[in-house]
């Protein structure tokens, strides 16, 4: 496997490498990794679909990229997820996609000319007081500190920053700006998150820091993100053989660990009550999916909390029987143990069933949620919520089978050990009618209207998600596991608990990565995997960057000594009539 950038290989077609006709596969898990995998062994190792089992512990493919219509609680989504035009891998898989809409179309193409036509631009992201935007709203209001503080976590290899939170790097100045709230809610970092995941954000991401305060450069599906991007890929699989096996649950892979090889010889597995094992030859390819941000989510309704799980899930354990085997494995304890007691933990899907809180979903976020267009462009954070609580609003409808007078919201709060402000309760307590309560007071409803509507106006499905946090628990080397270990012949690891180089966790991006560098790989398809995209090593984007975090000032307004000091004495004398004073002016320094 080898990494290239450039469309060169981007639009190559591999010869079906030597042997591959005589693999077959069993992908553990029908998450978006294993949609993919199976999808690259077709198209691009030349596979037979009908030589691929996809291995689901749920009745329904799909993982965390969800979206339903529950017949007994009404429409479910448990996130989102946020995409940007370099997710490279991503849309090298959906390129060969189609469209459940028209089949002469890729998911692509039909991703690309809606954002053209309905581009994502929010004008509201943080409110206050009742509805009131946040005087500051646009700014990243930075301190020269805090700036600084970034730049030497950047600048901080990762060797450094094992087991090191984010509150550990970062002073007081840093959590009080804007940038902070910016990013905290819309990647749902914790301050105890951890500071190598950090970095790797900052450093994958630097390109948008000039759109963090808008959002303008985030992408977003026609519907939610199972009927436009996971139906199409089992349609696509299904058409061509691949076998799924729902409800079913794998234990164990067992894997023999030799001095130079790893090889796994079985699956063990159970459907209906009945233990079953898969042997395994060389020539059989087990993918697994280790760990799940989803696993062991439960639902409430109208007038009933989500119950607390108990227990850590299918997921878990098998990572937890697979990382006894070998070190070299992963350490799922880091993930799914000990997790803060403030966290995310809960989310709610609102459907509102008349227009009565239009007027205030219009007056914050300026836009009409029945026009069709993106209405939040991502999350509206409410700044003085003692659960900091937010909410998403996508283009309507959500859903295919939404109803006209349907309005479907997103909310989610990321301090579960708070009282609520409205509802005097913690957010994992509180039914679906009081979380919808919550959010109408937050949203400047008036208090005499509030229980009405929650109640008959509009039905609430809460979610408990108790690993939902756990991607960004403060890890070291090792404790992600390599998508394929030193030494392994037939199997891989993927989705976001596997370890690949640059790349950010919690993305659509990361598990379609982890998948296309697993078959390539174990299959040995001659076809680079695309680069991470290398915005931090683009000059002209350090310098935009530099332009944004200061609140577009030119250089010589920047009160950063230390930069200043970096640049040299004399730096910019040296510089006026380059080529460097031409991308100085071009990005606003100078």
């Amino acid at each position: 496997m080898y990494y290239s950038n450039g469309n060169y290989e981007a639009f190559a077609d591999p010869r079906q490498p030597v042997g591959a006709d005589k693999k077959s596969a069993y992908i553990i898990g029908g998450g978006l990794a294993g949609l993919a995998a199976a999808v690259f062994m077709i198209r691009d190792a030349k596979m037979s679909g009908k030589k691929i089992q996809i291995l689901e512990e749920l009745s329904i493919s799909g993982g965390s990229m969800d979206g339903i219509k529950n017949p007994k609680l009404g429409y479910i989504i448990r996130g989102g997820r946020e995409m940007e035009a370099h997710f490279e891998t991503l849309w090298d898989l959906f390129r060969s996609i189609p469209s459940l809409e028209d089949e002469n179309v890729s998911v692509l193409d039909e991703f690309y000319w809606l954002n053209k036509e309905d581009p994502s631009f929010s004008h509201t992201r943080v409110i206050e007081n009742r509805g009131q935007q946040i005087p500051t709203d646009g700014k990243l209001t930075l301190t020269p500190r805090a700036i600084r503080e970034m730049v030497d976590l950047a600048m901080t290899p990762e060797d450094k920053l094992q087991d090191v939170r984010i509150d550990q790097v970062f002073t007081s100045e840093f959590f009080e700006s804007n940038f902070w709230i910016y990013w905290a809610t819309m990647f749902a970092f914790e301050p105890w998150s951890s500071a190598m995941e950090m970095r790797r954000y900052i450093l994958r991401f630097i390109h948008h820091v000039g759109s963090l305060a808008d959002m303008s450069a985030l992408k977003f599906t026609k519907y939610n993100q199972y009927e436009s991007l996971i139906t199409p890929l089992v349609r696509w699989l299904t058409a061509r053989g691949v076998k799924f096996h729902y409800d079913t649950r794998v234990t164990n892979v067992v894997i023999d660990s030799g001095a130079s090889n790893k090889i796994a010889k079985s699956i063990e597995t159970v459907h209906a009550g009945r233990k079953k094992t898969i042997n395994l030859s060389p020539d059989d390819l087990v993918f697994i999916t280790n760990g799940s941000i989803t696993e062991s989510s439960t639902y409430g309704d109208n007038n009933t909390p989500a119950p607390r799980p108990s227990g850590i899930g299918a997921s878990w354990e098998l990572w937890k029987n697979i990382a006894a085997q070998n070190s070299e494995f992963g350490r799922p304890d880091k993930f799914c143990e000990n997790i803060p007691v403030a966290n995310w933990v809960m989310s709610a899907t609102i459907t509102l069933t008349d227009d009565r809180v239009v007027p205030y979903i219009k007056r914050i976020c300026k836009k009409d949620p029945h026009s069709g267009s993106i209405v939040t462009s991502g999350p509206v954070t409410i700044r003085d919520s003692n659960w900091l609580y937010g909410f998403s609003i996508s283009r309507q409808p959500h859903f295919r089978a939404q109803k006209p007078n349907e309005i479907v919201v997103w909310t989610y709060g990321l301090l579960s050990d708070k009282i609520g402000n409205y509802v005097k309760k913690k957010i994992a307590d509180c039914t679906g009618a009081e979380l919808c309560a919550e959010w109408l007071y937050h949203i400047g409803v008036p208090i005499a209207e509030i229980e009405d509507i929650a109640h008959n106006a509009s039905h609430t499905v809460p979610c408990h998600m108790p690993f939902i946090s756990t991607y960004f628990m403060p890890r070291a080397l090792g404790d992600r596991p390599l998508v394929v270990p030193t030494g392994a012949v037939n199997f891989a690891f993927i989705g976001n608990y596997a370890e690949t180089d640059r790349d950010t966790v919690f993305t659509t991006e990361y598990s379609v990565r982890t998948a296309m560098q697993a078959v390539y790989t174990l299959l040995n398809v001659d076809r680079a995997v695309p680069e991470v995209f290398p915005s931090c090593f683009d000059v002209r984007v350090l310098m935009r960057s530099v332009y944004y975090l200061n609140d577009k000032k030119k250089l010589a307004d920047i009160e950063m000594p230390w930069f200043m000091k970096m640049l040299g004495a004399a730096g910019l004398k040296h510089v006026r009539g380059t080529y460097i004073a031409e991308l100085m002016r071009q990005e606003g320094l100078i």
